[in-house]
Protein backbone atom coordinates (compact mmCIF):
# COMPACT_ATOMS: atom_id res chain seq x y z
CA UNK A 1 0.00 0.00 0.00
CA UNK A 2 1.22 3.70 -0.73
CA UNK A 3 2.46 5.27 1.93
CA UNK A 4 1.82 8.74 2.24
CA UNK A 5 4.26 10.95 4.06
CA UNK A 6 4.36 14.53 6.00
CA UNK A 7 5.09 17.20 3.82
CA UNK A 8 8.96 18.15 4.62
CA UNK A 9 9.16 21.40 6.69
CA UNK A 10 12.18 23.39 7.88
CA UNK A 11 14.53 20.99 9.49
CA UNK A 12 17.58 23.06 11.26
CA UNK A 13 20.21 20.67 12.28
CA UNK A 14 22.09 20.63 15.28
CA UNK A 15 21.14 24.22 15.70
CA UNK A 16 22.45 24.51 19.54
CA UNK A 17 26.13 23.97 18.24
CA UNK A 18 25.86 25.57 15.17
CA UNK A 19 27.47 28.65 15.50
CA UNK A 20 27.91 32.19 14.19
CA UNK A 21 31.79 31.70 13.32
CA UNK A 22 32.80 29.14 10.30
CA UNK A 23 34.71 26.32 12.01
CA UNK A 24 38.29 26.30 10.95
CA UNK A 25 39.23 24.94 7.75
CA UNK A 26 41.96 22.02 7.73
CA UNK A 27 43.91 20.54 4.69
CA UNK A 28 46.84 18.19 4.47
CA UNK A 29 49.08 21.69 4.88
CA UNK A 30 46.79 22.94 7.71
CA UNK A 31 45.90 20.53 10.32
CA UNK A 32 42.99 21.49 12.89
CA UNK A 33 44.02 23.19 16.51
CA UNK A 34 44.16 21.02 19.29
CA UNK A 35 41.07 23.09 20.45
CA UNK A 36 39.23 21.53 17.50
CA UNK A 37 41.29 18.79 16.66
CA UNK A 38 39.34 16.59 14.25
CA UNK A 39 39.24 17.56 10.81
CA UNK A 40 35.65 16.53 9.57
CA UNK A 41 34.82 15.02 5.69
CA UNK A 42 33.66 18.68 5.33
CA UNK A 43 37.66 19.84 5.76
CA UNK A 44 36.06 21.84 8.65
CA UNK A 45 37.38 21.18 12.53
CA UNK A 46 35.47 21.11 15.28
CA UNK A 47 34.68 17.76 18.30
CA UNK A 48 32.03 15.07 18.63
CA UNK A 49 30.90 14.68 15.06
CA UNK A 50 33.38 15.77 13.17
CA UNK A 51 35.35 13.23 15.17
CA UNK A 52 33.29 10.63 13.56
CA UNK A 53 32.52 8.87 10.17
CA UNK A 54 34.71 11.35 7.51
CA UNK A 55 36.98 12.49 9.96
CA UNK A 56 40.55 12.67 8.23
CA UNK A 57 43.59 11.57 10.57
CA UNK A 58 45.98 12.93 8.06
CA UNK A 59 44.10 16.88 8.44
CA UNK A 60 43.25 16.18 12.52
CA UNK A 61 45.90 18.04 15.42
CA UNK A 62 46.94 14.39 15.80
CA UNK A 63 46.60 11.24 13.90
CA UNK A 64 44.24 9.57 17.20
CA UNK A 65 41.99 12.62 17.10
CA UNK A 66 39.32 10.82 14.89
CA UNK A 67 36.83 8.29 16.76
CA UNK A 68 38.00 4.80 15.70
CA UNK A 69 35.75 3.47 12.82
CA UNK A 70 33.44 0.59 13.38
CA UNK A 71 35.01 -2.90 11.52
CA UNK A 72 33.30 -4.61 8.60
CA UNK A 73 30.24 -6.49 9.25
CA UNK A 74 28.67 -8.59 6.80
CA UNK A 75 24.66 -7.35 6.53
CA UNK A 76 21.71 -6.94 4.20
CA UNK A 77 20.10 -3.56 4.47
CA UNK A 78 16.56 -4.18 3.20
CA UNK A 79 15.56 -0.41 2.69
CA UNK A 80 12.29 -0.61 3.50
CA UNK A 81 11.96 1.23 6.83
CA UNK A 82 14.31 4.11 8.02
CA UNK A 83 14.04 3.05 12.12
CA UNK A 84 17.73 2.47 11.46
CA UNK A 85 18.78 5.82 10.13
CA UNK A 86 19.67 8.92 12.25
CA UNK A 87 21.15 12.21 11.47
CA UNK A 88 24.45 12.79 11.79
CA UNK A 89 23.13 15.10 14.89
CA UNK A 90 21.64 11.73 16.08
CA UNK A 91 24.63 9.73 16.21
CA UNK A 92 27.49 9.25 18.70
CA UNK A 93 29.06 6.18 17.32
CA UNK A 94 27.13 2.96 18.41
CA UNK A 95 26.81 1.13 14.86
CA UNK A 96 25.21 -1.61 16.59
CA UNK A 97 21.89 0.49 16.96
CA UNK A 98 22.13 2.84 13.65
CA UNK A 99 22.86 1.36 10.24
CA UNK A 100 22.81 4.37 8.49
CA UNK A 101 23.67 8.40 9.28
CA UNK A 102 23.60 10.92 6.83
CA UNK A 103 21.74 14.54 5.96
CA UNK A 104 18.95 15.36 3.70
CA UNK A 105 15.76 13.61 3.25
CA UNK A 106 15.43 10.09 2.78
CA UNK A 107 11.88 9.04 2.41
CA UNK A 108 9.79 5.87 2.43
CA UNK A 109 7.89 4.82 -0.83
CA UNK A 110 6.88 1.63 -1.42
CA UNK A 111 8.81 -0.81 0.39
CA UNK A 112 12.21 1.45 -0.94
CA UNK A 113 13.90 4.52 -0.03
CA UNK A 114 13.76 7.15 -1.70
CA UNK A 115 16.88 10.07 -1.49
CA UNK A 116 15.49 13.20 -2.28
CA UNK A 117 16.14 16.80 -3.62
CA UNK A 118 13.97 19.29 -3.03
CA UNK A 119 13.88 22.38 -5.20
CA UNK A 120 17.13 25.24 -3.72
CA UNK A 121 18.25 21.89 -1.88
CA UNK A 122 21.81 20.30 -1.76
CA UNK A 123 19.85 16.77 -1.88
CA UNK A 124 20.45 13.88 0.54
CA UNK A 125 23.41 11.71 1.19
CA UNK A 126 23.43 8.27 3.36
CA UNK A 127 26.64 6.84 4.95
CA UNK A 128 26.54 3.43 6.70
CA UNK A 129 27.90 3.48 10.07
CA UNK A 130 29.99 0.45 9.66
CA UNK A 131 33.34 0.57 7.18
CA UNK A 132 34.62 -1.96 4.45
CA UNK A 133 38.33 -2.94 4.41
CA UNK A 134 37.69 -4.82 0.95
CA UNK A 135 34.73 -7.03 -0.20
CA UNK A 136 31.70 -6.72 -2.17
CA UNK A 137 28.85 -4.32 -1.90
CA UNK A 138 25.60 -4.52 -4.22
CA UNK A 139 22.62 -2.31 -4.36
CA UNK A 140 19.49 -2.28 -6.81
CA UNK A 141 18.97 1.14 -7.60
CA UNK A 142 16.64 3.19 -9.68
CA UNK A 143 18.50 6.67 -10.43
CA UNK A 144 16.95 9.91 -10.58
CA UNK A 145 16.55 12.11 -14.07
CA UNK A 146 16.80 15.63 -15.60
CA UNK A 147 19.80 17.87 -16.33
CA UNK A 148 22.36 18.82 -13.61
CA UNK A 149 20.69 15.88 -11.00
CA UNK A 150 23.03 13.58 -10.34
CA UNK A 151 23.02 9.58 -7.85
CA UNK A 152 25.93 8.32 -6.69
CA UNK A 153 26.35 4.74 -4.93
CA UNK A 154 29.75 4.44 -3.48
CA UNK A 155 32.77 3.57 -1.16
CA UNK A 156 34.15 6.34 0.66
CA UNK A 157 37.29 6.28 3.04
CA UNK A 158 38.10 8.49 5.97
CA UNK A 159 41.26 9.68 3.63
CA UNK A 160 38.85 9.96 0.61
CA UNK A 161 39.46 6.51 -1.27
CA UNK A 162 36.71 6.33 -3.23
CA UNK A 163 35.18 4.06 -5.86
CA UNK A 164 32.76 5.22 -7.70
CA UNK A 165 29.31 4.01 -9.64
CA UNK A 166 27.74 7.69 -10.71
CA UNK A 167 24.10 8.46 -13.11
CA UNK A 168 23.64 11.88 -14.54
CA UNK A 169 20.64 12.24 -15.06
CA UNK A 170 20.21 13.69 -19.18
CA UNK A 171 21.95 10.10 -19.97
CA UNK A 172 19.46 7.46 -18.60
CA UNK A 173 21.88 4.37 -20.83
CA UNK A 174 24.71 5.20 -18.91
CA UNK A 175 26.11 4.35 -15.39
CA UNK A 176 30.16 5.91 -15.07
CA UNK A 177 32.35 4.51 -13.04
CA UNK A 178 35.62 5.51 -11.42
CA UNK A 179 38.48 5.25 -7.96
CA UNK A 180 40.08 7.90 -6.65
CA UNK A 181 43.54 7.06 -4.06
CA UNK A 182 43.57 9.87 -1.32
CA UNK A 183 41.19 12.44 -3.20
CA UNK A 184 44.12 12.74 -5.96
CA UNK A 185 41.85 13.67 -9.18
CA UNK A 186 42.83 11.43 -12.42
CA UNK A 187 40.42 11.70 -15.05
CA UNK A 188 41.99 8.63 -16.58
CA UNK A 189 40.61 6.67 -13.77
CA UNK A 190 36.74 7.13 -15.37
CA UNK A 191 34.90 4.58 -17.20
CA UNK A 192 31.48 4.07 -18.51
CA UNK A 193 28.85 1.13 -18.80
CA UNK A 194 25.96 0.64 -20.61
CA UNK A 195 22.73 0.12 -18.75
CA UNK A 196 18.83 -0.23 -19.99
CA UNK A 197 16.86 2.87 -18.59
CA UNK A 198 18.47 3.68 -14.90
CA UNK A 199 15.62 5.83 -13.93
CA UNK A 200 12.38 4.04 -14.70
CA UNK A 201 14.58 0.39 -14.53
CA UNK A 202 16.10 -1.70 -11.19
CA UNK A 203 19.36 -3.03 -11.81
CA UNK A 204 22.11 -4.52 -9.70
CA UNK A 205 25.38 -2.31 -9.42
CA UNK A 206 27.95 -4.09 -7.66
CA UNK A 207 31.86 -3.39 -6.86
CA UNK A 208 33.86 -6.38 -5.67
CA UNK A 209 37.00 -4.94 -4.48
CA UNK A 210 39.76 -7.04 -3.01
CA UNK A 211 43.40 -5.96 -2.48
CA UNK A 212 44.84 -6.63 -6.23
CA UNK A 213 41.55 -5.52 -7.86
CA UNK A 214 38.45 -3.37 -8.07
CA UNK A 215 35.46 -4.59 -10.77
CA UNK A 216 32.21 -2.93 -11.20
CA UNK A 217 28.98 -5.19 -12.34
CA UNK A 218 25.66 -4.54 -13.58
CA UNK A 219 22.98 -7.15 -13.16
CA UNK A 220 25.35 -10.10 -12.08
CA UNK A 221 27.75 -9.01 -15.39
CA UNK A 222 31.52 -7.31 -15.26
CA UNK A 223 31.53 -3.91 -16.92
CA UNK A 224 34.79 -3.52 -15.61
CA UNK A 225 38.28 -4.37 -13.90
CA UNK A 226 40.71 -2.46 -12.37
CA UNK A 227 44.13 -4.18 -11.18
CA UNK A 228 46.48 -2.47 -8.75
CA UNK A 229 49.48 -3.12 -10.97
CA UNK A 230 48.03 -1.18 -13.62
CA UNK A 231 48.42 1.82 -10.51
CA UNK A 232 51.69 1.86 -9.36
CA UNK A 233 53.25 5.01 -9.19
CA UNK A 234 57.22 5.03 -9.33
CA UNK A 235 57.34 8.77 -7.86
CA UNK A 236 56.28 8.36 -5.00
CA UNK A 237 56.82 4.73 -4.81
CA UNK A 238 53.23 3.30 -4.14
CA UNK A 239 50.10 2.20 -6.01
CA UNK A 240 47.47 4.93 -6.48
CA UNK A 241 44.74 2.38 -5.90
CA UNK A 242 41.76 2.44 -2.82
CA UNK A 243 43.08 0.47 -0.18
CA UNK A 244 41.59 2.19 3.12
CA UNK A 245 38.17 1.00 5.57
CA UNK A 246 35.42 2.87 3.67
CA UNK A 247 31.89 3.85 4.11
CA UNK A 248 29.07 2.79 1.60
CA UNK A 249 27.50 6.32 0.71
CA UNK A 250 24.63 6.54 -1.04
CA UNK A 251 23.38 10.08 -2.57
CA UNK A 252 21.33 12.41 -4.88
CA UNK A 253 22.93 15.90 -5.62
CA UNK A 254 22.99 19.17 -7.97
CA UNK A 255 25.94 18.84 -10.39
CA UNK A 256 23.94 21.69 -12.43
CA UNK A 257 23.46 24.27 -9.68
CA UNK A 258 24.33 26.97 -12.11
CA UNK A 259 26.75 28.15 -9.27
CA UNK A 260 29.15 25.65 -9.84
CA UNK A 261 32.35 25.66 -12.21
CA UNK A 262 31.29 25.13 -16.20
CA UNK A 263 32.93 21.85 -16.09
CA UNK A 264 30.74 20.58 -13.58
CA UNK A 265 27.56 21.97 -14.95
CA UNK A 266 28.78 20.49 -18.39
CA UNK A 267 29.72 16.99 -16.95
CA UNK A 268 26.35 17.05 -15.13
CA UNK A 269 24.10 17.45 -18.20
CA UNK A 270 23.59 21.23 -18.00
CA UNK A 271 22.23 23.56 -15.67
CA UNK A 272 19.42 22.27 -13.07
CA UNK A 273 16.25 23.21 -13.87
CA UNK A 274 14.01 23.93 -10.34
CA UNK A 275 10.68 24.00 -12.41
CA UNK A 276 11.10 20.56 -13.96
CA UNK A 277 8.20 18.41 -14.56
CA UNK A 278 9.44 16.43 -12.03
CA UNK A 279 9.61 19.34 -9.46
CA UNK A 280 5.79 20.17 -10.66
CA UNK A 281 4.33 16.75 -10.04
CA UNK A 282 6.67 15.69 -7.30
CA UNK A 283 7.95 18.52 -5.30
CA UNK A 284 11.48 17.30 -5.44
CA UNK A 285 14.12 15.14 -7.81
CA UNK A 286 14.66 11.67 -6.36
CA UNK A 287 16.57 8.45 -6.56
CA UNK A 288 15.36 4.72 -5.59
CA UNK A 289 17.69 2.44 -3.70
CA UNK A 290 16.54 -1.31 -2.89
CA UNK A 291 18.46 -3.80 -1.26
CA UNK A 292 21.82 -3.26 -0.09
CA UNK A 293 23.80 -6.09 0.65
CA UNK A 294 27.87 -5.77 2.32
CA UNK A 295 29.80 -8.60 2.00
CA UNK A 296 33.09 -8.07 4.01
CA UNK A 297 36.57 -9.98 2.95
CA UNK A 298 37.48 -12.85 4.30
CA UNK A 299 40.81 -13.18 5.26
CA UNK A 300 42.58 -13.84 8.47
CA UNK A 301 45.90 -11.81 8.17
CA UNK A 302 45.83 -7.87 6.96
CA UNK A 303 45.15 -5.89 5.12
CA UNK A 304 41.38 -6.25 4.86
CA UNK A 305 40.83 -8.24 8.16
CA UNK A 306 37.24 -7.68 10.38
CA UNK A 307 38.46 -9.43 13.80
CA UNK A 308 38.13 -6.45 15.87
CA UNK A 309 35.87 -3.89 17.05
CA UNK A 310 37.26 -1.17 15.00
CA UNK A 311 40.14 0.21 12.58
CA UNK A 312 42.47 2.99 12.99
CA UNK A 313 45.64 4.37 11.38
CA UNK A 314 49.17 4.25 12.87
CA UNK A 315 50.80 6.36 10.33
CA UNK A 316 49.87 9.64 8.48
CA UNK A 317 50.68 7.64 5.20
CA UNK A 318 47.46 6.09 5.83
CA UNK A 319 47.73 3.36 3.39
CA UNK A 320 46.51 -0.14 4.27
CA UNK A 321 49.87 -1.57 5.80
CA UNK A 322 49.17 1.43 8.29
CA UNK A 323 45.27 0.31 9.60
CA UNK A 324 44.90 -1.36 12.66
CA UNK A 325 41.93 -4.00 13.35
CA UNK A 326 41.80 -3.11 17.02
CA UNK A 327 39.37 -3.52 19.98
CA UNK A 328 39.63 0.31 20.72
CA UNK A 329 35.91 1.65 21.17
CA UNK A 330 33.85 3.38 18.95
CA UNK A 331 31.36 5.42 20.66
CA UNK A 332 31.65 8.86 22.33
CA UNK A 333 29.86 9.49 25.27
CA UNK A 334 29.02 13.11 24.14
CA UNK A 335 29.12 15.64 21.32
CA UNK A 336 31.87 17.29 23.41
CA UNK A 337 34.14 14.26 23.09
CA UNK A 338 37.15 13.15 20.59
CA UNK A 339 39.45 10.02 20.07
CA UNK A 340 41.77 11.27 22.36
CA UNK A 341 39.25 11.92 25.37
CA UNK A 342 35.53 9.90 24.39
CA UNK A 343 34.17 10.44 27.39
CA UNK A 344 34.37 14.30 27.80
CA UNK A 345 31.00 15.96 28.19
CA UNK A 346 27.43 14.75 29.03
CA UNK A 347 24.61 13.73 26.26
CA UNK A 348 21.77 16.00 26.97
CA UNK A 349 17.69 13.80 27.48
CA UNK A 350 17.45 14.68 23.66
CA UNK A 351 20.99 13.20 22.58
CA UNK A 352 21.85 17.21 21.56
CA UNK A 353 25.36 18.60 21.55
CA UNK A 354 25.24 20.80 24.91
CA UNK A 355 24.15 24.44 24.25
CA UNK A 356 27.28 26.00 26.12
CA UNK A 357 29.53 24.46 23.58
CA UNK A 358 32.23 27.10 22.41
CA UNK A 359 33.19 24.53 20.46
CA UNK A 360 31.54 23.55 16.90
CA UNK A 361 30.45 19.60 17.47
CA UNK A 362 27.95 19.33 14.87
CA UNK A 363 28.78 19.37 10.92
CA UNK A 364 25.73 20.92 9.01
CA UNK A 365 22.67 22.58 9.47
CA UNK A 366 19.83 24.54 7.48
CA UNK A 367 16.70 24.15 5.49
CA UNK A 368 14.95 21.90 3.36
CA UNK A 369 11.96 21.84 0.97
CA UNK A 370 8.61 20.18 1.23
CA UNK A 371 7.13 17.78 -1.33
CA UNK A 372 5.52 14.33 -1.96
CA UNK A 373 6.01 10.89 -3.01
CA UNK A 374 5.71 9.55 -6.23
CA UNK A 375 2.22 8.82 -6.83
CA UNK A 376 1.14 10.65 -3.36
CA UNK A 377 -1.00 13.85 -4.42
CA UNK A 378 -0.47 16.89 -2.20
CA UNK A 379 -2.29 17.33 0.27
CA UNK A 380 -2.62 13.90 0.87
CA UNK A 381 -2.93 12.37 4.60
CA UNK A 382 0.08 12.08 6.77
CA UNK A 383 1.82 9.20 8.57
CA UNK A 384 5.29 10.34 9.55
CA UNK A 385 7.49 10.04 12.38
CA UNK A 386 10.67 8.82 13.18
CA UNK A 387 8.52 5.50 14.13
CA UNK A 388 6.52 5.28 11.38
CA UNK A 389 9.53 5.80 9.07
CA UNK A 390 9.18 9.29 7.64
CA UNK A 391 12.07 11.49 8.89
CA UNK A 392 12.74 14.70 8.59
CA UNK A 393 17.01 15.59 8.21
CA UNK A 394 18.23 18.50 6.70
CA UNK A 395 21.18 20.01 4.10
CA UNK A 396 23.76 21.54 5.75
CA UNK A 397 26.08 24.52 6.80
CA UNK A 398 28.66 26.83 5.22
CA UNK A 399 31.80 25.24 3.92
CA UNK A 400 35.10 27.29 4.97
CA UNK A 401 36.35 28.80 1.84
CA UNK A 402 33.13 28.14 -0.12
CA UNK A 403 30.97 30.63 -0.98
CA UNK A 404 27.38 30.69 0.95
CA UNK A 405 25.80 30.15 -2.68
CA UNK A 406 27.21 28.30 -4.21
CA UNK A 407 28.05 24.34 -4.59
CA UNK A 408 31.82 23.78 -5.45
CA UNK A 409 34.04 20.62 -4.91
CA UNK A 410 37.33 22.42 -4.41
CA UNK A 411 36.01 24.81 -1.92
CA UNK A 412 38.85 27.35 -1.50
CA UNK A 413 41.55 25.11 -1.59
CA UNK A 414 43.81 25.20 -4.98
CA UNK A 415 42.36 24.19 -8.14
CA UNK A 416 45.08 22.21 -9.53
CA UNK A 417 44.30 18.85 -9.46
CA UNK A 418 46.79 15.88 -8.50
CA UNK A 419 48.08 13.77 -11.38
CA UNK A 420 48.68 10.35 -12.05
CA UNK A 421 52.31 11.18 -11.13
CA UNK A 422 50.92 11.65 -7.47
CA UNK A 423 51.73 15.03 -6.73
CA UNK A 424 48.73 16.51 -5.11
CA UNK A 425 48.47 20.03 -4.77
CA UNK A 426 45.01 20.21 -3.75
CA UNK A 427 45.70 19.24 -0.31
CA UNK A 428 43.57 16.25 -0.40
CA UNK A 429 40.87 17.87 -1.81
CA UNK A 430 39.40 17.27 -5.25
CA UNK A 431 39.36 20.34 -6.99
CA UNK A 432 36.38 20.81 -9.97
CA UNK A 433 37.15 23.12 -12.42
CA UNK A 434 37.22 20.88 -15.21
CA UNK A 435 35.41 17.96 -16.41
CA UNK A 436 34.53 15.15 -13.84
CA UNK A 437 33.09 16.25 -10.31
CA UNK A 438 32.93 12.76 -8.05
CA UNK A 439 30.53 11.87 -5.25
CA UNK A 440 32.97 13.46 -3.30
CA UNK A 441 31.04 16.75 -4.34
CA UNK A 442 27.92 15.37 -2.39
CA UNK A 443 29.78 15.83 0.82
CA UNK A 444 31.31 19.23 0.27
CA UNK A 445 28.20 20.00 -1.26
CA UNK A 446 26.20 19.07 1.88
CA UNK A 447 28.61 21.28 4.23
CA UNK A 448 27.44 24.32 1.85
CA UNK A 449 24.18 26.35 2.45
CA UNK A 450 21.25 25.22 1.24
CA UNK A 451 19.97 27.51 -1.42
CA UNK A 452 16.69 30.29 -0.29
Amino acid sequence: MLRSLLPLGVALLGATSVLAVDPPSCSLDKKCPEEAPCCSQYNQCGVGAFCLGGCDPRMSFSIDSCVPAPVCKDKTYKMDSLDRYKHISEYLGDSSKVDWVGQGEPLLYNGHTLLTMPPKSVGTVLATTTYMWYGNVKARIKSSRGAGVVTAFILFGDVKDEIDFEWVGVDLNTVQTNYYFQGITDYGNTGNLTVDDSYNKFHDYEIQWTPDEIRWLVDGKVGRVKKRSETWNAKTQQWNFPQTPSRVQISIWPGGLETNAKGTIDWAGGKIDWNSDEIKKYGYYFATFGEIKVECWKTDKAPGTNKGVSYYYNDIRATNDTVVDSNKPTILKSFLGTGTNMNKGETTQSGSASQTSAIHAIPGGGVVGSGNAPGVNNGGSSSGGPDSGSNSGGGAAANPGCSSDSFVQNCGQAATDGDSNGNNSNNGVRGAERLGASAFAVIIGIAGLLFL
